[in-house]
């Protein structure tokens, strides 16, 4: 089980990460993790093209080191890029010296020093975001969830529980994995549509890189 939507108290517990950007005009923020893969990853990529959005992708390192051509494809559409570790790692699971060495693994991988960093799982010590946010990264968390990697759920679901808990600022959460791929191509062409005829712009988050 899950939320389609982070709660308030889970936001204000940690406050120093990034749950939602300003509400200033009608800007939606869409982002996408765990990629880049074949099919996938392109497909998002044309979607976003045909609406002429922008999104984020926090990338896997090692799925970088095996797809560079398709993660070539995601820096030349002019989309933001965040790290999400080279090996998926819980952080939750893992030391924090151990968590670090991954994250710079996937930094080598990408062949610069993003700002934007997402923990898998959105599971993360507070010893180990504590350097990060010394180094001013952002720790990019959601406000909407999609659930589209969710077998439990149908791609109905998936799109009518993003449309109903997204609003202007939100960060939404959907996946460029095969897991997700059925949920988040019914939803995500459909989401796109939703908004834009409502008047919304998809933007990147802004990603300096460091």
């Amino acid at each position: 089980m899950f939320l389609h939507y982070s709660p308030f108290w889970l936001k204000a517990l940690y406050p120093n990460f990034l749950w939602h950007m300003p509400a200033e005009g009608k800007n939606l923020y869409l982002t996408f993790d765990d990629g880049p893969i074949p099919g996938v990853t392109e497909f998002i990529l044309e979607t976003l093209h045909d609406f002429q959005a922008k999104a984020t992708f926090f990338c896997i390192g090692d799925n970088v080191r095996k797809h560079p051509d398709i993660f070539k494809e995601v820096v030349n559409y002019g989309h933001s890029i965040g790290n999400h570790t080279f090996n998926h790692l819980n952080g939750w699971r893992t030391s924090v010296e151990t968590y670090h060495e991954n994250i710079q693994l996937c930094t080598d991988q990408l062949g610069f020093e993003t700002q934007l960093f997402r923990p898998p799982y959105g599971r993360i010590k507070r010893k180990q975001a504590k350097p990060l946010l010394e180094q001013k990264r952002k720790i990019v968390m959601w406000d909407v969830l999609s659930g589209d990697f969710s077998k439990d759920i149908t791609p109905e679901t998936c799109l009518r529980k993003t449309i109903q808990y997204s609003k202007a600022g939100s960060i939404l959460l959907f996946h460029d994995s095969i897991k997700a791929e059925k949920n988040m191509a019914y939803a995500l062409p459909r989401v796109l549509a939703h908004f834009s005829n409502l008047g919304y712009q998809f933007l990147a988050i802004p990603a300096d890189r460091i």
